[in-house]
């Protein structure tokens, strides 16, 4: 159950479509062997204005937020299987950043609410 955001500048979407972006993490995050796959939840989101050192530099950020329970190493595992599926992308004078934080397990609730 991970909760990948990817979140990118706009200008990004001329050379890899978003989904391009969300499949890559996705398949990063099969390849760690630490979800299902019907569990792994991915979205991203667009940043049409953004500055790094008062310039517009090209980003992409992927934050993961995991249930707690997880080792330092198998954090640090996925966080590196991400970055590397991300910079296999033809993309040039691009920031690529990658973040795994922990959601905790005693806070977390969740309800899916259906249809009738």
């Amino acid at each position: 159950m991970p909760h990948c955001i990817v979140e990118y500048s706009q200008n990004l979407e001329q050379e890899v479509p978003p989904a391009d972006l969300l499949e890559a993490v996705k398949d990063a995050c099969i390849a760690s062997t630490l979800f299902s796959v019907e569990d792994i939840k991915l979205r991203s989101c667009p940043y049409k204005n953004f500055l790094t050192g008062g310039q517009e530099d090209a980003f992409v950020h992927v934050t993961l937020k995991v249930l707690s329970g997880r080792t330092v190493e198998q954090r640090k595992q996925l966080s590196h299987l991400v970055l590397e599926a991300l910079t296999q992308f033809p993309l040039k004078n691009v920031s690529f950043s990658v973040e795994v934080s922990e959601m905790e397990t005693d806070t977390y609730v969740k309800r899916v609410v259906l249809s009738q």
